[in-house]
């Protein structure tokens, strides 16, 4: 049996990279490189959060999960862009993240 925090690391983590990633690069004008410095993890992942190929694939219940995911997104790429969030206060914006997924009983 996996935790949720395990289930959230392993399906909802990426969807969260990958939309803020979009997010950067397409409305802040990031490089790959830099999105991916901001997120921790590398120019490669980025990438594939861009073409898809990484970060939506077997996700349960995607299409209830993956507004909720948008909009956390689009609010902590805000935070990046305008006020340089560090790496923790970004994994602290997944924990909310999480928090509110579970309340919505969404995991």
């Amino acid at each position: 049996m996996s935790t949720s925090c395990e289930s959230v690391a392993r399906h909802i983590l990426p969807l969260y990279r990958s939309f803020v990633a979009k997010e950067l690069i397409e409305k802040y004008n990031y490089t790959q490189v830099q999105a991916a410095k901001k997120l921790g993890t590398t120019q490669a992942a980025v990438s594939q959060y861009m073409t898809s190929k990484r970060g939506h694939k077997g996700i349960p219940n995607y299409d209830e999960i993956a507004p909720l995911v948008q909009k956390a997104a689009t609010k902590v790429a805000k935070r990046i862009a305008t006020m340089n969030i560090s790496a923790e206060e970004f994994s602290e914006s997944l924990c909310e993240l999480c928090k509110s997924l579970q309340r919505a009983k969404k995991l």
